[in-house]
């Protein structure tokens, strides 16, 4: 149907996976009612269009509780970034935009409004520009941090981080807030929440990871999506939208 909502994602190369998690393309959002953001601990680069035939291009910070987006915009094309590219693509902190976003320029990233008309051919323009800006060296306890934290879903403790990294736990904390507005710990709560997602699609509602008991697990979920697992497993009106990756 032509006003279906429809969703498209499209994986990075190889060579930018430490900064670009995806890209992905949103068609006839307006259409989806009470649509629902819950966090994903990634932080977005999104470029719409306005009924006036406008380019909006706005980068979204961290998210720490669901989101209820405004759904004026009917299309949207996003980029998905790791923490990482904040402090080298971006060369800032999204601190101050925690739970918030900013909007940029129109001209940001050399696009324009004819840059968002087909999702495969600015897929290659933004990679082409992603390529451009890589930095010619990253800080390695920056880069293991983000791997180790990823490749354990958040579940790695803190401590065990601090010493793989050869990073101190009160630096990589000041790192955080200072950087994205949030400590690790909390970060981390973000990235097990995401990893339960999938298991709770399918219907698990009982913990997956490591939460500490039922209650526990209840608890942060409806902490970060706002309803209990069993609810968030029903979706009704399919408002929750990042299940539309695990579909």
């Amino acid at each position: 149907m032509k006003n279906t909502l429809h969703f498209q994602i499209i994986e990075p190369d190889k060579s930018i996976t430490d900064f670009v998690y995806c890209f992905s393309s949103l068609q006839n959002f307006s259409n989806q009612h009470e649509a629902v953001v819950i966090p994903n601990g990634k932080i977005d680069l999104i470029f719409s269009k306005t009924k006036e035939n406008q380019i909006i291009i706005a980068l979204l910070g961290l998210e720490t509780r669901p989101k209820y987006p405004n759904q004026e915009v009917s299309n949207f094309f996003s980029v998905s970034f790791n923490p990482l590219a904040i402090e080298y693509l971006f060369n800032l902190s999204t601190a101050n935009i925690i739970n918030t976003g900013t909007i940029l320029p129109s001209d940001f990233w050399d696009f324009c409004i004819d840059d968002i008309n087909d999702f495969e051919r600015f897929c290659k323009k933004i990679t082409q520009k992603i390529h451009s800006l890589l930095p010619d060296k990253i800080d390695e306890r920056k880069r293991k941090l983000f791997q180790l934290i990823f490749e354990s879903n958040g579940e790695i403790p803190i401590k065990e981080l601090s010493e793989k990294v050869l990073w101190s736990q009160r630096q990589i904390n000041r790192y955080f807030n200072q950087q994205f507005g949030l400590s690790l710990k909390t970060y981390c709560k973000i990235l097990r929440f995401q990893a339960s997602l999938p298991h709770i699609h399918k219907g698990e509602l009982y913990p997956q990871l490591n939460f500490t008991d039922q209650s526990h697990f209840i608890k942060e979920i409806k902490q970060l999506s706002g309803v209990s697992p069993k609810e968030l497993h029903k979706n009704k009106n399919y408002r929750f939208l990042q299940f539309l990756v695990c579909e």
